[in-house]
């Protein structure tokens, strides 16, 4: 099916920043696909000459495409010649029933489009003019003219939705100096016509403009004053608009005269995603397998012990014949780790219990305490709590064995090299895995900017040597690489003047023995206090843990003065 029209363009463009401070959003007017509505000039409604002509509209991904078709009126011809000259070039509609989201424009119907001096959408214009204009619209040429507009993507303003609101969408922004100097002497002259008309001059004024020639159906009449437009008193604000010096300064003097005052107080209660509070933690992901990977006993003293045979004098040795044969010495190692009580505490009166109706907080709170317990256990077997030696809630070290400080017989301490740190990490842990005499193998647990040193390292060609985790991990010979968010930054205690910087560590969970006598396990205590009518709740455990492998553990840190 082939439409008669002399020009199209895009009446409306979405997501594009407005001047008058709204957004039309994507698909806001997507009923009024394929309606037609009338064409007129700058939005004015006089009487029937101030039609002058038709706009068929065309949804589209952009925006809404409005093919036009001019009417035989002698106004119509006029501003014709004008848009085939390419003295008009903007376009804007005029909508009402409105329903916005903040800045936003989620829907409306658009009742008309018109020929403006300048649009408030910035893409909204005139893309092809034809002199006879029967053209398949499917097979319209549409030129791209989104250089330099600007996508609006965010609401700068409070949450609010507001329904049957009317816009007119031409430019309020420019003054009117700057609009009426682009203009010709013909049309300079006219739009001094207009403004008298509009502004409701004086018998005096109008004769002054006796000798200027008479423009018939004009589509600038304005006979009928009460056929005005229902967003604000148009006359009234251009003729401010003069005493003002900007269209815009004149649209804030009317503002107050219109809407709801106080209209906030109409908007809904906000509302929450989720019943339950969110929580802001660290990366939590590394604990449960960790903890879980560790081997248990169902004992709390976990006593090692060890014979050393590395020594000479354990040697098989030579006889010569006629000497004294000598006895094989054999070195004992033993070590002992006794339980201690980790634990975590909380409390809720019971009238927060029943009128907390949208969630059952007593559950969700002991979620977050089973949480934060393991991962605190996790924490005190891989590197220690990090507190202080002499702080009343430290997990003591000689019950809960850190791997990270373990002794020198279980844990083996690497130094890097002083060129770049992470190809020295590298070199190191290549080196050292030699020494490494754990389980199978090991896991590494690694701060997640170390990781990330480590994947960026480049060949000379400027490719990556390890492109994924996997290859990496391959090359350390190690069973998975694990982030571990409690190592940023991490040192160890060495007891010496020297910093010594955590970088990795090398360790098979299963080499650490977690234990725990009947009734030691975690468990988690209710109780009712009736004089404060609170309830108490409380999660604990009493074990000890340790390696229990010789060099079963390798750390990889930066030691410097």
């Amino acid at each position: 099916m082939k439409n008669k029209y002399d020009f199209g363009g895009w009446a409306t463009k979405y997501n594009l920043a407005c001047s008058d401070g709204r957004t039309i959003s994507n698909g806001a007017f997507k009923h009024c696909d394929d309606s037609t509505v009338p064409l007129v000039w700058n939005h004015t409604y006089t009487g029937p000459e101030s039609i002058i002509g038709k706009a068929t509209l065309k949804h589209m991904d952009e925006g809404v495409y409005a093919y036009c078709e001019f009417n035989d009126s002698d106004t119509a011809n006029t501003a014709k010649g004008l848009v085939v000259h390419g003295d008009i070039t903007s376009l804007s509609i005029y909508a009402n029933r409105l329903q916005q989201k903040g800045g936003y424009v989620l829907h409306g119907d658009i009742k008309e489009v018109s020929l403006v001096l300048a649009g408030a959408n910035p893409g909204a214009s005139i893309q092809e003019v034809l002199v006879h204009g029967d053209v398949d619209d499917t097979q319209a040429t549409i030129y791209n003219d989104d250089e330099g507009l600007e996508l609006f993507h965010h609401d700068e303003e409070p949450e609010q939705e507001v329904e049957n609101e009317e816009i007119t969408h031409s430019d309020e922004n420019e003054t009117v100096a700057d609009v009426y100097n682009t203009l010709t002497d013909k049309q300079k002259k006219a739009v001094a016509i207009i403004f008298d008309q509009l502004s409701g001059d004086d018998e005096e004024e109008k004769n002054d403009n006796e000798g200027e020639p008479e423009m018939k159906h004009n589509v600038f009449e304005q006979e009928n004053k009460e056929n005005e437009l229902k967003h604000m008193d148009f006359a009234a604000t251009i003729k401010d608009a003069k005493k003002c010096g900007s269209l815009k300064e004149a649209v804030l003097v009317h503002a107050a005269q219109y809407g709801i005052t106080d209209i906030e107080m109409l908007f809904p209660e906000a509302k929450t995603l989720t019943n339950e509070p969110g929580i802001i933690d660290r990366d939590q992901s590394w604990v449960k397998d960790f903890f879980n990977a560790t081997r248990k006993s169902p004992f709390s003293r976990i006593k090692s012990v060890f014979a050393d045979i590395t020594a000479d004098e354990a040697r098989a040795k030579g006889y010569i014949k006629g000497t004294k044969k000598k006895d094989e010495v054999i070195k004992l190692l033993k070590r002992v780790t006794t339980p201690t009580t980790v634990y975590k505490k909380q409390k809720l009166d019971r009238d927060d219990i029943i009128d907390i109706t949208d969630f059952d907080v007593v559950a969700w709170l002991k979620r977050e305490m089973r949480g934060k317990l393991e991962e605190e256990l996790s924490r005190a077997i891989l590197v220690g709590d990090g507190r202080s030696s002499i702080d009343e809630d430290k997990i003591k070290e000689t019950n809960i064995r850190p791997i990270l400080n373990d002794d020198d017989l279980y844990t083996i301490k690497a130094a890097i090299g002083t060129g770049d740190a992470a190809t020295e990490f590298i070199r190191t842990s290549i080196k050292a895995r030699s020494e490494f005499e754990g389980t199978g193998l090991p896991n590494l647990y690694i701060d997640g900017g170390m990781l990330a040193d480590l994947l960026l390292l480049e060949d000379t060609n400027g490719r990556f040597i390890y492109p994924d985790v996997a290859t990496l991990a391959k090359t350390l010979r190690v069973k998975e690489i694990i982030e571990v968010p409690v190592m940023k930054g991490l040192e160890r205690d060495a007891r010496d003047e020297k910093t010594h910087t955590v970088l990795g560590i090398y360790v098979n969970p299963s080499d650490y023995v977690v234990g725990a006598d009947k009734g030691g396990a975690v468990s988690m205590f209710d109780d009712f206090d009736i004089d404060y009518n609170q309830y108490k709740y409380l999660i604990e455990t009493r074990c000890s843990g340790a390696l229990v492998i010789p060099k079963s553990a390798l750390v990889i840190e930066k030691v410097s003065a």
